[in-house]
């Protein structure tokens, strides 16, 4: 127990973390030096350093954090193989003769796409460059052609195969299987929330796309790229969700037979060469890389927190105003949006779930239905002014004369589609743990 008052614990960490932050210090070196120094003053020393070089090596080197390389190596093949914009100039064919066809065609290949890459930035990455430059070339208004790409280029964080849901399972002491398939329904719920805005939105009015053309293709012609290039893909999602649905596999095991499955697919295809290799693994080890520096931080953080006494005695202040579970629910859903309009997923991550998380576990809130909402306003602040991460990510992939004011207008009905889905499943538990429930 820290010999101070766990209000100036909390308080000159918190401040310090986020002083460090707005220096631009990169959040890893952050979460060291304010580590390092706190190890020092509330351990005792050296035995305190001691003590967080262990438990440093030990919160990285457990068998849990296995799928993070594992999904991130997975879309680094898809991407570097060439097997995404197949699938999208697939998806492409198979949709005609609807309102708004390529921001259909957007939302259906980023769903696909999310389910086998599992990264956030890669999925607005490929859609902008595939797609965008024909839609603004069509005549697509921004409200359904960027929007679209940067709504369910951020489904991707919902959908397995999802790195940072499993971070955000790591980090918060989740079952990851259950938080992975959790997020399946929410994640097809705001697919389809996307899909009904633009059919309306374009029905209502027909300036924002131009009409449908006159369709020349057989049937037969539109589905055969779909069944060729989309279909076999899909034996990846199989593999995944299935081995752990069924009970076969662990997430660990499950994403081992992703990759083993992404690589069968991508031979398949004579897709599969030395220098596409090469450049997946490097990819793969830069990020992961990153990331586990982070959770190393990040747990070693918490349990600082937990040893001075500050996180308990936090919890219990705040139960001490009486407050019901949902009233919590909402405080911190509130301040997880209102931190994602100013930094990234992951330090939001790091600071507020060694808080979050001792405060569910006191209230008996269910952790898997509060971390299916927490993806949801971590999504959110993806795409929420003014630092939204995939904001300048679709404004760097974007074709000459799209602004950032373009970019920011034509966001807002899908940030307030997904209010809309993050409130329908804080009213109905079940979209988010009907699925895991079968485990």
């Amino acid at each position: 127990m820290s010999p101070v008052g766990w209000e100036l614990v909390l308080g000159l960490m918190g401040g310090a973390l986020v002083m460090l932050m707005a220096l631009g210090v990169p959040v890893a070196f952050a979460f060291l030096a304010l580590n390092v120094v706190a190890a020092w003053f509330i351990f005792g020393g050296m035995p305190g350093i001691n003590l967080l070089v262990l438990n440093a090596t030990e919160s990285i080197g457990t068998f849990v954090l296995v799928p993070i390389p594992l999904f991130v190596l997975m879309g680094e093949i898809l991407l570097t193989t060439g097997l995404a914009t197949r699938a999208i100039r697939a998806i492409e064919k198979s949709i005609a003769g609807v309102p708004g066809r390529l921001s259909l065609v957007a939302i259906a290949s980023g769903t696909v796409f999310a389910s086998l890459s599992g990264s956030s930035i890669a999925n607005t990455a490929v859609l902008g460059r595939v797609l965008l430059p024909d839609m603004l070339r069509l005549g697509y208004q921004p409200t359904v052609s960027i929007g679209p790409i940067l709504g369910i280029g951020g489904v991707a964080m919902l959908i397995p195969p999802s790195a940072l849901a499993v971070l955000l399972g790591s980090l918060a002491g989740m079952p990851i299987s259950n938080l992975l398939l959790a997020g399946i329904i929410p994640g097809l719920l705001m697919a389809a929330l996307y899909v009904g805005f633009v059919m309306v939105a374009c029905t209502l009015r027909p300036d924002l796309a131009p009409p449908a053309p006159v369709e020349t293709l057989s049937l037969r012609e539109r589905m055969a790229p779909l069944v060729r290039d989309v279909l076999p893909l899909m034996g990846i999602v199989i593999v995944v969700v299935g081995s752990i649905l069924g009970g076969y596999a662990t997430p660990s095991e499950s994403a081992a037979l992703g990759c083993l499955a992404t690589l069968v697919a991508a031979a398949y295809y004579r897709a599969l060469n030395f220098a596409a290799i090469r450049e997946a693994l490097m990819g793969t080890v830069r990020t992961s890389a990153m990331i586990l520096i982070i959770i190393s931080g990040s747990i070693t953080f918490s349990q600082i927190l937990s040893f001075s006494g500050a996180s308990r005695e936090f919890v219990d202040a705040i139960l001490g105003f009486g407050l019901g579970p949902m009233v919590i629910v909402v405080l911190m859903l509130l301040v997880a949006l209102l931190l994602g309009t100013l930094m990234d997923q992951v330090s939001i991550m790091m600071i507020t779930l060694p808080i979050f998380m001792p405060l569910i576990h006191a209230a008996g809130i269910d952790q898997i239905w509060f971390g299916v909402m927490m993806l949801i306003a971590l999504e959110i602040g993806l795409i929420t002014p003014p630092f939204g991460l995939l904001l300048f990510i679709m404004q760097s992939v974007a074709p000459e004369g799209v602004t950032m004011r373009h970019i920011m207008v034509s966001i807002v009905p899908f940030i307030l589609l997904e209010l809309l889905a993050l409130a329908l499943i804080f009213a109905f538990p079940m979209i988010a743990l009907w699925l895991p429930g079968f485990l």
